[in-house]
């Protein structure tokens, strides 16, 4: 794995002597170690051009391999160095509001098993205040629907994809069936679920079908959101995966338009602790098709 550090090292700075210091390394050694990678791999990874090195062809195709190939050694290394020593740390991730915590239950449960000592943290904020978590490394991992802050570190892996339903009350006259249309929802206040990053979207499918979104109500968090439709003031159009209770009932609203794909983030080229690396692993390993698919009952999803 030493090759592939150097290697690695010489990506980030793109010159062999700095490479080579940062590594603690004699510059010939590590030279040496690139060149039998390359013998290993058939082909030059890197063009030695002054005053920097430039990647090949080869050197750009292999970059994400080796770089996940060393990520989850270390990964490894650090988990079985915290089982030895029984000193794990804390898991900070950030969610944005509109995802639902429940859906994480059954892995972080997962996690506790596997580590001795472990400590949550958990932040909450909009996606642009997720996105500003993992820049200054107060968050490990992120979970949103969607940040559209363009920054390069950012890694994004989509955990599944899922539509929205009509949520109302269980004693609304609506409630009597599984499947509405917009006729239906001609006369209904709605309630705007304005913390979602897929609102704008919902409003944009709901208005097409000429329904009058902009008078109903604004909402600024989930549990308002489920004390108001408990309240029977206004409907809502929600995710499969939005956790209701008993007195709400879920309905497919035909001809709705509108789905959000919640994703994973990290940070790329920033070394993760073994908590982090570990819940990476689970959540994307995960069977998301059915959690959606228990959420949603007969609703269709995609997943990844």
């Amino acid at each position: 794995m030493h090759q592939v550090r150097y290697f690695l090292a010489v990506v980030r700075v793109l010159n062999f002597t700095r490479a080579a210091d940062e590594c603690n390394v004699t510059q010939p050694s590590l030279t040496r170690a690139i060149k039998q990678l390359e013998a290993e791999l058939g082909g030059d990874l890197f063009r030695r051009e002054r005053p920097a090195a430039q990647l090949t062809e080869l050197g750009e195709r292999m970059h994400p391999l080796l770089k996940q190939c060393y990520e989850a050694a270390t990964g490894a290394r650090e988990l079985a160095s915290s089982f030895k020593s029984g000193q794990v740390g804390a898991l900070r991730i950030a969610l944005t509001h509109s995802v639902d915590l429940s859906l994480l239950i059954p892995h972080l449960d997962q996690i506790k098993r596997l580590f001795n000592r472990l400590e949550f943290r958990f932040l909450r904020g909009n996606s642009r205040e997720v996105a500003e978590f993992l820049k200054r490394g107060e968050a490990e991992l992120g979970i949103a629907a969607e940040i559209s802050e363009e920054w390069d570190r950012l890694d994004t892996w989509p955990l599944f994809t899922e539509n929205f339903q009509l949520a109302i009350n269980r004693n609304h006259p609506l409630a009597a069936l599984d499947k509405v249309d917009f006729n239906d929802l001609r006369a209904e206040q709605f309630l705007s679920r304005n913390y979602c990053e897929h609102a704008a979207q919902v409003k944009i499918s709901l208005r097409e079908h000429g329904l009058d979104v902009d008078r109903g109500h604004e909402i600024s968090s989930e549990r308002d959101l489920i004390e108001l439709l408990e309240a029977d003031i206004g409907v809502a159009v929600v995710p499969d995966t939005a956790s209701l209770p008993p007195t709400l009932k879920r309905s497919t609203v035909e001809g709705l338009d509108a789905r959000r794909t919640v994703n994973l983030y990290g940070v790329a080229g920033r070394e993760r602790t073994a908590v982090a690396s570990t819940v990476m692993r689970i959540l994307r390993g995960a069977d998301w098709q059915q959690v959606v698919g228990k959420s949603a009952g007969a609703s269709k999803m995609t997943t990844r």
